[in-house]
């Protein structure tokens, strides 16, 4: 879990014994926070009815990136624009 950490040093999140919690403001301006069980994978369900597997890194990234998106879009987006590093 020592990735997780760095990405909720490196975008300012937050964190639970359970959670990864990220802060987003929505299209009115008001603010919410967006709650990330912590596994190692998230299983994520899109439009079809298909599951998918995903490590909890690459659903971080989608969510802070792409929070007004459902999660099964922005993990999509993520992995057709990879990171540069």
């Amino acid at each position: 879990m020592h990735e997780i950490e760095e990405l909720i040093k490196k975008y300012g999140l937050e964190d639970d014994t359970e959670h990864v919690i990220i802060p987003v403001t929505d299209s009115q301006g008001k603010k919410k926070r967006i709650f990330l069980i912590k596994r190692k994978f998230i299983r994520v369900m899109d439009k079809e009815g298909h599951f998918e597997d995903y490590h909890l890194q690459d659903a971080i990234e989608a969510t802070v990136r792409h929070p007004e998106l459902p999660l099964s879009i922005s993990l999509k987006l993520l992995e057709s624009k990879p990171t540069e590093n």
